[in-house]
């Protein structure tokens, strides 16, 4: 399945609002929320021994992955094109490879430019 497709599938299940800022909302929340509980299977594993259950990990991944494709959808973009956008922009920041420096001596005007692209 390609992004696009997850997309329309996706949001055939999602609660649609009558105001674009509400999915906007809505999405953004979601992705926080989500990814919250992401990050509460690493901290239980590493704070409190509890085993790392990779099917609740790939559970909530896609449960970021479905708020994203609201954010997405709402901002008028599609996850494929957004995911490409993502790519580029990373080629800009990180011509061959991750680097330290690059990292903190981003071209954050060069990066821009790549996105409104593409």
């Amino acid at each position: 399945m390609d992004l696009n497709e997850y997309q329309k599938l996706a949001l055939r299940t999602a609660h649609r609002q009558d105001r674009r800022e509400d999915d906007l909302l809505h999405g953004a929340a979601g992705v926080v929320t989500e990814g919250g509980e992401l990050m509460d299977i690493f901290k239980r594993h590493r704070f409190y021994g509890k085993a790392l259950d990779w099917v609740h990990v790939k559970e909530e991944a896609g449960d970021v992955l479905w708020y994203l494709a609201l954010v997405c959808e709402a901002a008028g973009v599609s996850l494929e094109d957004t995911a490409r956008a993502n790519i580029e922009k990373l080629r800009v920041r990180f011509p061959d490879k991750f680097d330290a420096q690059a990292a903190l001596k981003r071209d954050l005007d060069a990066e821009r430019k790549t996105l409104e692209k593409t």
